[in-house]
């Protein structure tokens, strides 16, 4: 039905070409208003119904281009942060104002159509050069409007509200699956977003040949569905992808900038190169260290050395958390739960590790 309507509007717009073109040419051609009247009429209707015509041939062509620049310019616009859109808007806005304020002197040039080229190009210009100075300056826009909100009185009294960021899902963090234990204890604030291109790579993983990838994969997928459908939080799955970009990495990074979000993961080479690109992130093993228990050294602890460790007579041992405790002498008692007291702790990028030598020694000592 609307492919019919636009047909038949293209189709009036070529009969109202045609007849203006014919009515021009009379301008050009001097002897056609000595035809008679009926001979006239004839003329204008021939000219409307062939550019009516070829408007009315054409227009599925046109139909059809006018969808690609649309689906061009959707496809272009994703990929700016709408606030720069919203920025480049008021520039060109103004440099349109500008450059019309101009134009009205230049048009005023006797030599025919140099004024009105001049024209055209002073609205390019000027066009151009608002986008591009605003843009440039968005920093110091953005600053007049805080201290417009600041010169204002009944902003002072009301309480500002910070809307929490979204958080961006990798893959690595999703197949980890700890962070739908986080979720579920309330400390994510915030809508979780998971791109489509982290859906498809998990897919792909869970399609593997490679036994072991496919048990992470699905473990994954399994992950996001307990997310979405037992955990109270806002789950949004990003649909659009960045052609222009091959690594998911990338892809996460560069839709993180676009939606002012943080990107939520475990893998360290990841975070190093989103703290270049100014992202925020947030480290699922960092988290993790923070949480484990505190112990300082001479106090008491019960443990169970399971193995002997690098050194001569070390006995190794394990808190729940996984963290790793060597028992100096401790060989001996492997297999067995003893009382142990530590004697340091060392913090390492890798996590946690405690030193410790078993009670009954330590009171033999002294």
């Amino acid at each position: 039905m609307i492919n019919k309507m636009i047909k038949a509007l293209m189709s009036l717009v070529g009969i109202t070409i045609g007849v203006a073109i014919y009515f021009y040419s009379l301008n050009i051609f001097p002897q056609l208003l000595l035809w008679p009247g009926i001979y006239k009429v004839l003329a204008a209707a021939l000219s409307g119904i062939i550019t009516g015509l070829i408007f009315y041939l054409i227009s599925p062509w046109i139909l059809q281009e006018g969808r690609n620049l649309a689906n061009w310019v959707d496809g272009e616009l994703s990929k700016i942060p709408p606030i720069e859109i919203l920025i480049g808007s008021i520039g060109l806005t103004i440099g349109l104002i500008i450059a019309y304020l101009i134009s009205q002197l230049l048009i005023q040039i006797p030599v025919p159509i140099v004024g009105s080229i001049i024209s055209i190009i002073v609205y390019i210009f000027m066009g151009y050069i608002g986008v591009h100075v605003a843009l440039k300056n968005r920093e110091e826009l953005f600053n007049i409007g805080s201290l417009l909100k600041i010169s204002n009185p009944k902003d002072k009294s009301s309480k500002k509200v910070t809307k929490p960021s979204p958080k961006v899902l990798d893959t690595s963090v999703i197949i980890d699956g700890r962070i739908a234990d986080i979720c579920k204890t309330g400390f994510v604030e915030g809508k979780l977003v998971i791109p489509n291109f982290v859906l498809e790579e998990l897919r792909h993983i869970a399609d593997s040949a490679d036994d072991l990838k496919r048990v992470r994969g699905r473990r994954g997928l399994d992950i996001l569905n307990k997310i979405q459908k037992e955990i109270d939080i806002e789950v949004e799955i990003y649909e659009k992808d960045f052609e222009d970009i091959a690594e998911v990495d990338s892809k996460l990074l560069k839709l993180a900038q676009l939606i002012e979000g943080k990107v939520v993961t475990n893998d360290y080479n990841l975070n190093k190169v989103a703290q270049f690109h100014g992202v925020e992130v947030l480290n699922i093993n960092e988290l993790a260290n923070a949480i484990k228990p505190v112990v300082i050294p001479g106090e008491e602890m019960i443990v169970q050395i399971i193995k002997d460790g690098k050194e001569l007579g070390q006995g190794v041992a394990y808190l729940d958390d996984g963290t790793m405790i060597v028992v100096d002498g401790g060989r001996k008692y492997i297999g067995d739960t003893i009382d142990v007291l530590v004697t340091s702790v060392l913090q390492t990028a890798a996590g946690r590790m405690i030193f410790a030598r078993p009670k009954m020694a330590t009171e033999k000592s002294i």
